[in-house]
Formats: C-alpha cells, sequence, structure tokens
C-alpha cells in the first residue's frame, strides 16, 4: 500500500489526545456512610468493570475514528503493475481506429461508435487541464497537437469511417512525435482499435519508458465479409461487337457457404450482365462474366455483389477504351507490300497508311499504334532516332528485312531498341518447328495443336543474334533453333523481328494460315493496355500518354454524380505524360480525365482490400505479441469485468482505499455514538 499525500500520515500524533483524556478524566466519588454495606459490595464491583470496558471501548473507537481519518486524507491506494499517482498536467495522445472495418456491428452497435465512446470514457479520467490528442487513420495536420478537453469531445464527434488505414507502427510512431514536443512526465498514449492482423506490427515498434501505451481492443459479434477481391479480363484485346470475358475473384471470409448469391456488371450505368455464384466457406472462387461492347469510347464498369454490414468492398470499379479504329503506319522500301495492304484495307478495324522510306511524315508516325518496317533496306540515323522514340512511348513495331538489307545499319537500329540484331544470310532450306502458344500473340489462336500442324516452310532466312540481355521472348523458332519471328520490350512498347522479308522466294509465310492472326494480334495489342483500375491512397502516377496541353484547356479529373473536380499534376516525359493526383480522390468510383471539351479517359479507383479480412488478433495473441517483443511499458486493457474508466484508473492510480476509510472512520463514529447513549454502566 503506497500513499498519494504520505506527510498526512504525521496527523496520526493525535491518537494521544483521546489516550490523554482517557488517562487524565478520573471520575470523583462522594462517600456515603450506611449501617451495613454488605449488599453495596457485590453491586460496587460490577459497576466498577462495566465502566472500564465502557471507557475503554469508547477510547478504542475514538482512535480507530482517528487512524482511519488521517489514512483518508494521506489517499492510500494499492498500486498495480507499477502504477503510482502522477501530479502535474497529463499529456494524453488517443488513436481512434476509424478504418472501414470499423464498419463492423459489436454488442453495442458499430464498432466506430463504441470506440468514440470508449475514447469519452478515457477522457473522463483526466482532469480539465489536461492536455489531448485526437488521432485517426487520416493522419490530417490538425490532429498533430495537443487540444482541452471539451476541444476534444468535440472533434471526436466529426469522426466518419476512413478508406485510408495505418499500421500499429506508424500510429505509435506519429503519437510519439508529438510527445517529444513536450516536456511533462505525465505522459499516456491509448489505441482504440480492432486490431486486425494486418495491421499489428509490433515488432517494428520501439521500447519508450517515458510513454505508457494501454491497448484497448474492440470486439466485434462476427468478424465475416464477403467481399470482390479483383478483376481481369481473359485477352488484352477489347474490339467491339467482340466476345469478351472478365474473370471476377469473390472470397468468402465468413463460416458459412454463400449460395446462388448475384453478381452484376453495370457498363456506363446500364446494367449489361448479371451472374450468380456459389463460395465455401473461409474460401474463394472466379467467375467468368461475358458480354459484348457495341458501342466505342469509354466504358466505365461496376461491379457489384450485396453483403452485410461491411459495404465498402460490394463494389469494384473499372474502366477500360475500345477504340473504332486502330491507326497503323505502313513504311515501304522500294516497292509497297501489298500483302500487309491488302489484310488492314479489308478490314474495318484497322485505319492503314502506307508510306516510303524516302518521305516519312512523323508527324503521322507519332498518331499510330503500329509501325510495319517492310522491305526497308537502309535505316537511317533521323528514322532509328523518330521509331526509337515511337517505340519508348508506348508504339508497336514490326520489322520485315529487305532480301538486300544493309546489316550494320539494321544492326545500330536493333541495338538502340535492345534488340537482337541480323548477323548474316541462311540460305538453307527449313521449316518452322515450335510456335509459342503461350505468347499474348498467339493466346486464345489455338485450342489445341495437333501433333502433325502443318507450319511456315523457310527457303532462306536472316540468322538473328542471341543475346539474353535483350529479354527475348520467341514467337517461333526453326528447326536449328534460331528464331523466326521474337519480340522484346523497349521502353513502354514492344519491338518485333522476322527472320524474313514478307516475299515468297523467302517463304511461304504471307500464304500461311497463321499469318493473318499473328498480324492482327500485334496490331490489336498496339493499343496502349490502359489499367483497369487504380487504388485509393496509393501514391502512384497515372500515364495518360500524348496529350496536347495549349491555350486554355486544362487537364482534369470529374466526377459529376458526386460532384468532384480536382486539376492534376502534370509530370512530362518526352512526348508522353503522366498525372499525379496526390491522393485528393478519397471515394472509389469512376472518373473521367478529360483536355478542356475532349474526354481522354476513364480512370477507376477502388478501396485497398487490406480491410476486408476482418481477422483480428486475439487478447492472447496481443499480449504474446507485447511480451516478445519486450514492450514493458505497453498493455492491453480488459474491460470485460469492469467498466474502461474504472480500469484506467485503477491502472493510473492503483486501487484507491481513501473511501474505505472514511467510511470505517464513519463505523467507528457511529459507534462510539452508540456507546456513549446506550451503553449504561
Amino acid at each position: 500500500m503506497k500513499f498519494v499525500n504520505p506527510y498526512f500520515l504525521f496527523a496520526l500524533l493525535l491518537i494521544a489526545i483521546p489516550i490523554i483524556v482517557h488517562l487524565f478524566n478520573f471520575r470523583k466519588f462522594k462517600r456515603v456512610y450506611f449501617t451495613n454495606v454488605k449488599f453495596l459490595l457485590e453491586l460496587k464491583q460490577v459497576t466498577k468493570k462495566k465502566s472500564k470496558l465502557k471507557h475503554l471501548l469508547v477510547l478504542i473507537s475514538r482512535i480507530l475514528v482517528i487512524i482511519f481519518l488521517v489514512l483518508s486524507f494521506a489517499q492510500p491506494f494499492i498500486p498495480i503493475d507499477g502504477s503510482k499517482v502522477r501530479k502535474g498536467q497529463n499529456y494524453v495522445s488517443i488513436y481512434l481506429d476509424n478504418s472501414f472495418s470499423m464498419n463492423a456491428v459489436s454488442a453495442n452497435g458499430s464498432l466506430l461508435q463504441d470506440a468514440k465512446n470508449k475514447a469519452l470514457e478515457i477522457v473522463s479520467t483526466y482532469k480539465n487541464t489536461d492536455r489531448f490528442q485526437l488521432l485517426t487513420n487520416d493522419f490530417e495536420g490538425k490532429h498533430q497537437r495537443f487540444f482541452s478537453k471539451e476541444e476534444f469531445v468535440e472533434m471526436l464527434k466529426e469522426i466518419d469511417v476512413s478508406s485510408s488505414f495505418k499500421s500499429l507502427s506508424q500510429i505509435i510512431s506519429r503519437q510519439k512525435d508529438l510527445m517529444n514536443t513536450e516536456n511533462g512526465e505525465n505522459k499516456f498514449a491509448y489505441i482504440i482499435s480492432d486490431f486486425q492482423k494486418n495491421i499489428v506490427d509490433l515488432n517494428k515498434v520501439k521500447s519508450d519508458t517515458s510513454l505508457n501505451s494501454f491497448l484497448v481492443q474492440l470486439k466485434a459479434v462476427k468478424n465475416t465479409n464477403l467481399f470482390i477481391d479483383s478483376c481481369w479480363f481473359e485477352s488484352p484485346v477489347k474490339q467491339l461487337n467482340q466476345l469478351l470475358k472478365m474473370k471476377v475473384r469473390i472470397v468468402n471470409n465468413s463460416d458459412k457457404e454463400v449460395e446462388k448469391s448475384p453478381l452484376k456488371l453495370l457498363i456506363n450505368g446500364k446494367q449489361k450482365a448479371i451472374a450468380s455464384f456459389d463460395v465455401a466457406a473461409n474460401s474463394q472462387t472466379e467467375i467468368t462474366i461475358p458480354f459484348t461492347v457495341k458501342e466505342p469510347g469509354i466504358q466505365n464498369c461496376v461491379l457489384e455483389i450485396i453483403d452485410f454490414p461491411v459495404t465498402f468492398d460490394d463494389k469494384y470499379f473499372l474502366s477500360f477504351s475500345v477504340t473504332n479504329k486502330t491507326p497503323i503506319l505502313l513504311i515501304n522500301g522500294e516497292t509497297e507490300n501489298s500483302s500487309i495492304k491488302s489484310l488492314f484495307k479489308g478490314d474495318s478495324s484497322f485505319a492503314l497508311q502506307s508510306t516510303f522510306d524516302r518521305n516519312i511524315d512523323y508527324a503521322v508516325l507519332t498518331k499510330s499504334k503500329l509501325v510495319v518496317l517492310s522491305d526497308v533496306k537502309n535505316i537511317s540515323s533521323g528514322m532509328s532516332t523518330e521509331i526509337q522514340k515511337f517505340v519508348s512511348n508506348g508504339g508497336s513495331l514490326a520489322i520485315f528485312p529487305a532480301a538486300n538489307s544493309d546489316l550494320d545499319s539494321y544492326r545500330k537500329f536493333l541495338q538502340n531498341l535492345n534488340s537482337n540484331y541480323f548477323t548474316g544470310l541462311d540460305t538453307v532450306n527449313t521449316k518452322v518447328s515450335q510456335i509459342n502458344i503461350n505468347h499474348p500473340v498467339y493466346k486464345d489462336v489455338f485450342e489445341n495443336i495437333p501433333e502433325n500442324i502443318d507450319l511456315p516452310s523457310v527457303f532462306s532466312h536472316f540468322e538473328i543474334s542471341k543475346s539474353n540481355q535483350s529479354g527475348e521472348e520467341p514467337l517461333m523458332k526453326l528447326r536449328n533453333g534460331s528464331s523466326f519471328i521474337c519480340s522484346n520490350s523497349f521502353g513502354k512498347g514492344k519491338v518485333y523481328i522476322s527472320a524474313v522479308p514478307l516475299s515468297e522466294t523467302f517463304s511461304n509465310l504471307t500464304k500461311h494460315a497463321l499469318f493473318v492472326p499473328t498480324m492482327f494480334n500485334i496490331a490489336l495489342l498496339s493499343e496502349p493496355q490502359q489499367k483497369l483500375f487504380y487504388f485509393i491512397s496509393n501514391e502512384e502516377l497515372i500515364d495518360v500518354g500524348s496529350i496536347d496541353i495549349s491555350g486554355e484547356k486544362v487537364l482534369k479529373i470529374t466526377n459529376s454524380a458526386i460532384n468532384f473536380e480536382i486539376i492534376p499534376e502534370i509530370i512530362k516525359n518526352n512526348i508522353n505524360s503522366s498525372i499525379n493526383t496526390h491522393n485528393q480522390i478519397k471515394e472509389a468510383q469512376n472518373y473521367l480525365l478529360s483536355n478542356g471539351n475532349q474526354q481522354l479517359m476513364g480512370l477507376s479507383f477502388n478501396y485497398l482490400r487490406a480491410e476486408s479480412d476482418l481477422k483480428c488478433l486475439s487478447s492472447d495473441e496481443i499480449i504474446k505479441s507485447i511480451e516478445t517483443q519486450g514492450l514493458k511499458n505497453f498493455k492491453l486493457i480488459s474491460i470485460e469485468n469492469k467498466s474502461l474508466s474504472q480500469e484506467l484508473q485503477e491502472l493510473n492510480q492503483g486501487i484507491r482505499l481513501w473511501k474505505i476509510f472514511i467510511i470505517l472512520a464513519l463505523i467507528f463514529l457511529a459507534i462510539e455514538i452508540f456507546l456513549l447513549r446506550f451503553f449504561k454502566s
């Protein structure tokens, strides 16, 4: 037992007063003479015994009254885990978890409201003169200072659920930053959370004995959640009036199986498809949704399921564009290549422009998605530089050499593109022996490959060098293992190299059935593969390609449905540009990027799915983690058998005993009165 005011114990000397009074308060007797005292002697002896007992009991009562009064003023307490009563001003930091997981339901309502009530209980245990910090996942600048008790309570009312979430180490570091600005000794930090497994990283926390940290765990009635985890297309190629197949992954974090639950797909506000799914308990499933796009332009999509009470992850937003025509530039050598021209001119999905290497319009080149070099003998330095920029910024290049190519100019050109190059002419008759069905160009082309498939015949071909640094991916290989057609990435674009010209004297490729799907897919894959979605809170640059911002045009990100509009930062990179939103987008939605009145692309933002997994640490796991990391200044508060405010008072000040001693003093004072009035001697 310890005392808040130990100097009051000197007042125990006051017990000498009733003792002195008792010793010197002798009763004076008057002598009376009787003729016969035989009968009075026995009565006199009994009376003296009762009187002595009464005086002794009164003395004990008075002594105990004084002792208990003195002890109550000394404020005794029994310390708990080294607690001690602290004098002076207290500095209190309270973190309130307002992530999406706090939408779960507890026995007292939503976890967020329960957390607010706990924060109020904590504040109530401190004096009005103490200073308080309110911290949430948003890490707002206004929360990085201390407030009075009244200001804290008002700010607490404004807190709502946020898409942001922080790890435990980040929260504790933030609390320490503000506490270190104060010189006081009484520093307390509270963390009110459900302690999801994905945020607890106590292994990154360093012990600080100057700050006492208390963890207050809230528990949901059920930690169950059904959510859309991700989505993607089976093929990157998206064409008008062609069947598209979207894959959707759905996760069931509950102990119950989900049966025949609906999944909706909306495109540009209209329901496009619907499917139903089954998913086992604590499992996941993948669903395929087929649909067709019949109008070109931006396709803003929403995938939607039904779940309760955690609903932030029931929708998934994505967007993509379907172009009317893919622009292709054919650069010819001496004569125009009829195979390429007839192939693309006859299809409405492509817009082909043909030119010769001696009069290239480089403005047309920059607007193209695919450039085909056919039978060009010599690659000039100017052409090499412009095509290199074109590929680096996301364009695709297909190279079919001339029969009499200047191999030295091709070598310099291809080395600048980080590609393998032509080393010499091989006139041996051979045949294509392998086809890479896993390459994106041939994905979905073959259902299965027969054992004796007929592949292109080759009469002469250029040998292609072999270098691991180029990152070459073969599309087709010859019998001797060398590449017939190969590809490699350069910058944001792709380079495709053929070992033969498009001439029947070198191979029968132009007459073979593989020629059409090979060239079509190369052209379709040349369309920039826009990201389907981004995540809120992820600082990520968004590539927007080549845009012209001049005059009064301003690049904007908008959503009219929620009355949202921002001007992003533009970052130039050669002829391409990127934008940075600087985390200004807070709500999961489909947005439009526009340049003046021109709509450039759709941008879709989703909430991070880290909060979708509602699995939380148990109390035992938290305590074990604290002990393992040696965090002696951390303690998990148990509030199962008593109120939080009572538990905090005991933790901070021990078990206070002054009320008990006041009651005991009153009891013995009543005993004294009873003895004096009713105990007859």
